[in-house]
């Protein structure tokens, strides 16, 4: 006993922390353990991103697709039917166009290797000639070292060239898993999701609203990426074609692709198609190019974003380099492409998880509250311990006659059907138990 006096009055004599001081302490350990599953969450990404990736690509070819899919089904078709053509014309488009870009490339890269050999040589004809007057002789030792370079390096690049078949036994292990998580999302997304919310209880209506809006994000996203990405890439494809350009259609692909990546993705897909076109036309035709991309892009971002995308999922600058500079990290190439939309889906979604639950529907209420009968009080909000009925909306013994000074039913149990609720033997009229 003395002993624990003592450590009572030792603990009054301490002075108390500042409010300040217990404030930061008590976010400290909150953003400690924030950060902590971040880092976990992060780390198990990373280590199954060949699982990861393919399910975010699936939901973003299913967002694109789900249209068509829904208006077969519209038509009369089957589910499974409707499933079977959206993917069969799907995979039917991605072949032609994949056939048709390796035949041009294969057709056209003996000529682009022509004229870049004409144009180095012009290139070296001006640094001799030009104003830089740049001698022979540095040239050629320019030249020799890079063919060092190479040669020193050449067994990293046959390890490199074992990595890239690895990678592409990966790649095709996730493509094959890409297309069955998109199938059976065509087919049975929504029973899915109903599937995913259906052990939430009460907060259902929440998730389900956050899910939906999540949705609505991620589709039109998609579909105005997708439709701004296809103008960028014709109206290039055409500006190079006009200019003589070679290997027009791959061009246009990497360009097409480049789209998926805000900001990042027109800089290197431009910077690509810039190479290529002063390498084949020389310095002229890739400043005209440059010119036509750099317009062509503002117009993309003013009118064309605002437009297809929708003013929904626009994000500041400074949000979208974030989240691809963190995708690009945590999922390479892969994940700086599906940052943004996920920021976006994110951005929206979270309002939603944050209202107020809704009331839930009688059917799911029913199925979600605990069985009628049981021994502990549902409902109940007054304090003191009232053995209240469950589910009784008014104090047992309302309708006992006015002037009774007793309270009813309140120190008898839940279901007691002997006793009335002024605390009287049953059987008298005026009872107020469960049994009315």
């Amino acid at each position: 006993m003395n002993d624990e006096r003592h450590r009572r009055s030792a603990a009054s004599a301490s002075p108390p922390a500042p409010p300040l001081l217990r404030a930061a302490a008590a976010w400290s350990w909150r953003l400690i353990a924030i950060g902590a599953v971040g880092y976990g969450l992060v780390w198990i990404i990373g280590t199954l991103k060949i699982v990861f990736l393919p399910c975010a690509i699936a939901l973003f070819l299913c967002a694109l697709l789900r249209p068509l899919t829904a208006r077969l089904e519209r038509a009369g078709l089957p589910s499974l039917a409707a499933t079977w053509i959206t993917m069969l014309l799907a995979l039917a488009v991605l072949g032609g166009i994949g056939t048709f870009v390796g035949i041009q490339a294969n057709q056209e890269f003996p000529k682009l290797a022509t004229e870049v050999q004409a144009t180095a040589r012009s290139l070296q004809h001006w640094l001799e000639t030009g104003p830089l007057h740049v001698k022979h002789s540095q040239i050629q030792n320019y030249i020799d070292q890079g063919i060092n370079y190479l040669e020193k390096r050449r067994g990293k690049l046959a390890n490199t060239a074992v990595q890239a078949g690895a990678v592409t036994v990966e790649v095709l292990a996730a493509l094959v898993l890409m297309l069955f998580i998109t199938f059976f999302l065509l087919k049975d997304g929504a029973r899915i999701w109903d599937w995913t919310i259906g052990g939430t209880g009460r907060y259902r209506p929440r998730i389900d609203r956050a899910g939906r809006a999540a949705w609505e994000t991620l589709s039109q996203y998609v579909h105005g990426t997708v439709m701004v990405a296809a103008i960028h890439a014709v109206v290039l494809a055409i500006v190079l074609a006009v200019l003589g350009v070679p290997l027009v259609a791959p061009l246009a692909v990497v360009i097409f692709l480049g789209s998926f990546i805000p900001i990042v993705g027109i800089l290197v897909g431009g910077a690509l198609a810039v190479a290529v076109a002063f390498a084949a036309k020389g310095g002229l035709i890739a400043l005209i190019f440059l010119g036509v991309l750099i317009i062509e892009h503002q117009a993309e971002s003013h009118l064309l974003q605002p437009l297809l995308v929708g003013r929904l999922v626009r994000l500041h600058p400074l949000a979208i380099i974030l989240a691809i500079s963190i995708g690009g990290i945590v999922g390479g190439i892969p994940g700086a492409a599906v940052a943004v939309p996920i920021a976006a889906v994110v951005y929206r979604a979270w309002p939603a998880l944050r209202d107020p639950p809704e009331e839930l529907p009688p059917d799911i209420a029913a199925a979600t509250e605990p069985p009628a009968g049981n021994d502990e009080p549902a409902g109940n909000d007054e304090p003191g311990g009232d053995d209240k009925p469950a589910g009784a909306d008014k104090p047992a013994g309302d309708d006992k006659p006015a002037g009774d000074d007793e309270s009813g039913g309140a120190d008898k149990p839940a279901g007691d059907d002997e006793h009335g609720g002024n605390g009287e033997p049953g059987g008298k009229a005026g009872r107020g138990g469960p049994g009315d």
